[in-house]
């Protein structure tokens, strides 16, 4: 008896009953054998029953911002392929079969909607600016070629969805999404998806400055846990030139005089450079955890197995009529 994978589509709405609708169709049109789930976000319109006209299994996630759903679909959602897609019909949800059967061949553990603005004013200027900001920041401190970090278009393995933490509350979880693929050199790849403006009667949940300044501090807070060698090795740097500035006048006294004139400022130097030494050394402890906690979640990654079709199953025409794919993060 052959088994088919089993798939399922999340999509997280928060008073969106003017486009859930049309994505759930969407969904369901492109992925027939796919069981649509709409996670409700303490909306306060008519979400809900659109959602289930649309023929969607709604469920509901009382607490309010899209990393809170996606960490309650995660640990209820159990398929083989798990794809999730905001529900302001923004981005072209006929392509999901083109995202899901990628998954499948490669095989990956993600796969990502790389947006293409096909409408003006779908992508705001400061988003758009924001987001290869921190993009740009992503690849800096964690490497390889993401171009675009916060796409809320995409696939994951089971072992993907089973061995992401999901911490994040609002819309950083994108972010956390891409660094924890960095993090364990996920397979990934990255397909080329239309994006476009709002259906009229919806309104954006981002806020530019806000959620900008949030998903910084993500990145940041990261990099501090992810990288901490390189964080207290910066850290520790500045705390010794500020200690090599205090002690060269001390030095140079000295050495021209044979005494130390400058006591206070001799001994706030040492400190100085004694609290460096201190930095550096709990940098290269925390590493050694970061090490063994990296070992930790890849074993439980590595517990799932990968994404296989079976040989005969092909749906739809599946691998026919593919846009640009750019694969990346390839694991060992």
């Amino acid at each position: 008896m052959v088994v088919e994978p089993t798939i399922a589509c999340v999509v997280p709405c928060h008073n969106e009953e003017a486009a859930v609708g049309k994505v759930v169709r969407d969904l369901r049109a492109a992925l027939p054998e796919a069981v649509v789930y709409v996670y409700d976000n303490a909306s306060t319109d008519r979400t809900v029953d659109v959602a289930r006209a649309a023929g969607a299994i709604v469920r509901q996630e009382p607490r309010k911002g899209k990393g809170n759903v996606i960490r309650r679909a995660f640990a209820d959602v159990d398929a083989d392929a798990l794809l999730i897609v905001d529900g302001d019909d923004t981005y072209d949800a006929a392509r999901s079969r083109d995202m899901v059967d990628l998954l499948f061949e490669g095989p990956y553990d993600q796969v990502v909607g790389a947006r293409r603005v096909t409408d003006d004013g779908a992508y705001r200027t400061g988003h758009a600016v924001g987001n290869k900001v921190l993009t740009g920041a992503v690849r800096s401190l964690f490497g390889n070629d993401v171009t675009d970090m916060l796409s809320g278009y995409r696939v994951f393995s089971r072992r993907f969805v089973k061995s992401f933490p999901a911490l994040a509350r609002e819309f950083e979880t994108e972010t956390e999404m891409t660094i924890h693929a960095l993090h364990l050199r996920l397979p990934t790849a990255e397909v080329v998806v239309d994006y476009r403006v709002r259906p009229a009667g919806g309104e954006s949940k981002l806020r530019t400055y806000r959620d900008g300044w949030r998903i910084l501090r993500v990145i940041l807070d990261l990099a501090r846990r992810e990288r901490p060698s390189l964080v207290h090795t910066v850290i520790a740097g500045v705390l010794a030139l500020i200690s090599v500035v205090l002690g060269i006048p001390v030095i140079a006294d000295f050495v021209r005089t044979g005494t130390v004139p400058r006591v206070p400022t001799a001994i706030l130097a040492a400190a100085i450079m004694t609290i460096a030494a201190l930095v550096l050394l709990v940098g290269y402890i925390l590493e050694s955890l970061t090490h063994m906690r990296q070992e930790q979640t890849r074993l439980v990654h590595l517990a799932y197995p990968a994404p296989v079709r079976t040989p005969h199953y092909t749906a739809h025409g599946a691998g026919t009529g593919r846009v640009p794919v750019r694969k990346t993060m390839d694991g060992p």
